[in-house]
């Protein structure tokens, strides 16, 4: 068993605990010592991170060859076409090379979602609109680059879920505690929705315990990933 954390990354929050220039980081939020993020997620997206205090737990969710589906909320600049989400399903070429398939569809506009500090503010007569869009990869900004590609400018940006973890009755800055089973045998992910529509890839969680998140801040300490 090995235990993971769940977070719910605010806007403009770096995915670590220290930052030479000031701006706000993990350390604003979370008190538990000796964890460390899998992964990251942008200084201006918001939505799931995961941290662990396992080596190998962290290796697995963040190694290539078991990449965990994560799917976002995205927000973007005017009314996304089909023909838009047609191409970001197939695959779009960027500038380092074309992307995998993915899932992408329309998205309702999110109810109850927590405002942002900076509102989302589109070009004049364009408005905006929601898509939902899994990948099994994860390129430097890579939803930015894809929506961009498309004519669709990401405005803002939310990662749901990542494998079978979402935010589910979660709020920016919450941390919830769960403990994982690691696989005994290694398997490549596959990009397959479980009977209620729950995307499963990797370690599978138990239910999670929630974690107050603390606004104050505690005592800093190295960003290194642990032994």
């Amino acid at each position: 068993m090995s235990d993971l954390y769940l977070f719910y990354k605010p806007y403009q929050v770096l995915s670590q605990f220290t930052d030479e220039k000031g701006r706000t980081t993990l350390n604003d939020f979370i008190r538990q010592p000796g964890i460390y993020p899998a992964g990251r997620l942008d200084y201006d997206s918001e939505g799931l991170l995961l941290l662990t205090d396992d080596g190998q737990l962290q290796a697995r969710i963040t190694h290539p060859e078991f990449k965990l589906p994560k799917t976002y909320w995205v927000q973007v600049e005017g009314q996304v076409t089909d023909e838009a989400l047609k191409a970001l399903s197939e695959g779009v070429e960027l500038n380092d090379g074309k992307t995998r398939p993915a899932r992408a569809r329309h998205l309702t506009p999110p109810k109850n979602l927590p405002e942002r500090s900076e509102p989302v503010q589109p070009r004049p007569g364009l408005g905006t609109s929601w898509i939902e869009i899994t990948l099994i990869e994860g390129r430097n900004r890579q939803v930015r680059r894809m929506t961009a590609h498309v004519g669709f400018p990401t405005l803002r940006l939310i990662r749901w879920s990542i494998g079978s973890w979402s935010l589910e009755k979660m709020r920016p800055g919450q941390l919830k505690q769960t403990r994982v089973h690691l696989p005994t045998q290694e398997r490549k992910v596959a990009l397959k929705p479980r009977k209620k529509g729950v995307i499963t890839a990797g370690a599978q969680p138990s239910t999670p315990t929630t974690r107050p998140a603390s606004s104050k801040k505690s005592h800093r300490r190295p960003d290194h990933r642990p032994k």
